[in-house]
């Protein structure tokens, strides 16, 4: 699966192979899906940019993953788990992480797709002086009627922030051959795998939680 590391701040793509393709500290594409937010507890050191299975994981938020072996999930609620104190992480963070992965598709390669995985300051979070987290980014464009798919997207670091932490804003809306493409890859095999967690034993859904999940506006 093609991906793109936000480690040390910089967007880094990563081929099938492995072979590192760009190396940015801004980033141009097109969002043309996106999982449910889930959440994932890793026992230890967790490395982002090394595939391992985190001891717990939800793919709701609310309780753990059907899959998770009984002896390693850590509660039977995400609300009840000590890991999900604030505080039971870094500083003041939790243990037990918000994420979400969504699929892109660079500006200037719209045939091909990439996963690119959020933490939750990238995801949640009040727009600021312009500033939008993923969510507040696509309320703004649903506000204006326009589908997060039809434009042109700049992804790019909090300067403020000393951990990778993503913003977004629209650069200009997609001509109509561009839309054409985009479109198409929405049921893309790649596009499904793109949001599909690594650890889950299921097919990704092409279903786009763009249409249910509050503030996102329906890619079509």
């Amino acid at each position: 699966m093609r991906r793109i590391s936000i480690r040390d701040k910089m967007f880094t793509e990563y081929s099938d192979q492995g072979n590192i393709l760009v190396n940015s500290n801004k980033y141009e594409a097109v969002i043309v899906n996106a999982a449910f937010v889930s959440r994932s507890y890793y026992e230890g050191n967790y490395d982002p940019d090394k595939l391992m299975l985190p001891t717990c994981w939800s793919s709701d938020t609310q309780t753990p993953s059907l899959d998770v072996p009984q002896e390693q999930r850590q509660a039977a609620r995400c609300m009840d788990c000590p890991h999900n104190i604030r505080g039971s992480g870094y500083r003041s963070s939790r243990a037990c992480r918000f994420a979400q992965q969504i699929a892109v598709l660079p500006a200037d390669r719209l045939h091909e797709v990439y996963q690119m995985r959020l933490p939750a300051t990238s995801i949640f979070g009040q727009a600021r002086e312009g500033h939008m987290p993923m969510k507040a980014y696509a309320e703004f464009l649903s506000t204006r009627d326009t589908p997060v798919i039809s434009v042109l997207t700049e992804i790019y670091f909090d300067e403020n922030s000393n951990t990778p932490k993503l913003f977004f804003k629209p650069i200009r809306p997609l001509r109509d051959e561009e839309f054409n493409v985009a479109s198409s890859m929405i049921i893309h095999a790649d596009t499904a795998q793109a949001i599909t967690l690594d650890y889950t034993p299921f097919e990704g859904s092409t279903q786009s939680p763009f249409e249910v999940t509050d503030g996102f506006k329906t890619n079509n």
